[in-house]
């Protein structure tokens, strides 16, 4: 990719006052037209403009000027930057291409049946479409509802799998658990915890003194009967 001059006009300036070149070398350098130039020279253009010394950013080198000066049908070229700045990412919805564009209001019915939890400016940046075709495919009122299927955008090539479950995890990331669900969030007084403790406590302490007594029954209970069948023996051997 070619590098871009930073500001021409200026850079423009600067090469017309300190320099010997043509107003064609300094147009094709700038990206300018030769009148133009030429209307900098004159003094009809860029008159409250600052020149910029290209030597000094690092976008020209003397000796690239020299041959240029030397040679009036030599184009000058930019220098290759030192450092290598990244590009800006471009910030907006996700490109989607015009053959599946088609396909996103299913994506969409597909991740609000399944992902309920998902905002929809999760669901945008997946599939991307605005949130007013998200609202009219939750309702039931988009154009086309009647024909619309649930389809997973992945299958669709709508979003990878990664980015899907990146989006599930971070909306899933707040959610409560079943069991504060089911109990919910409110807290219990002191009072109301104390007495549940006590409940306990106490429960289990009558389930402990029931068992005691019924405990010593069980055992005069089976004395009892191991006598009763002693003494029937001890008769009928009697009676023989």
């Amino acid at each position: 990719m070619a590098t871009q001059l930073l500001m021409p006009k200026a850079t423009a300036v600067w090469l017309v006052d300190n320099t010997a070149l043509s107003f064609d070398q300094i147009a094709a350098f700038c990206t300018l037209h030769p009148l133009e130039v030429q209307g900098i020279a004159d003094g009809d253009v860029a008159a409250g403009i600052k020149g910029v010394n290209p030597i000094q950013n690092g976008q020209l080198t003397r000796e690239e000027i020299e041959k240029a000066e030397a040679d009036p049908n030599y184009r000058m070229k930019v220098s290759e930057p030192k450092v290598r700045v990244a590009a800006a990412k471009r910030k907006g919805p996700r490109y989607t291409p015009i053959s599946r564009r088609n396909e996103r209001p299913n994506a969409i019915k597909w991740l609000v049946r399944n992902h309920p939890e998902l905002k929809d400016a999760q669901i945008m940046r997946l599939v991307g479409t605005t949130k007013s075709t998200i609202e009219s495919v939750r309702e039931n009122t988009h154009w086309n509802s009647a024909n619309l299927t649930p389809m997973d955008p992945v299958t669709l090539g709508l979003c990878s799998q990664i980015d899907l479950d990146l989006e599930v995890k971070r909306a899933s990331k707040g959610a409560p658990s079943p069991e504060e669900l089911d109990e919910g969030t409110t807290l219990m007084t002191a009072e109301e915890a104390l007495a549940r403790a006590g409940g306990r406590a106490s429960t289990e302490e009558a389930s402990e003194h029931e068992y005691e007594r019924r405990a010593p029954e069980a055992e005069e209970a089976f004395d009892a009967d191991s006598v009763f069948s002693k003494l029937k023996s001890l008769k009928s051997d009697a009676d023989d």
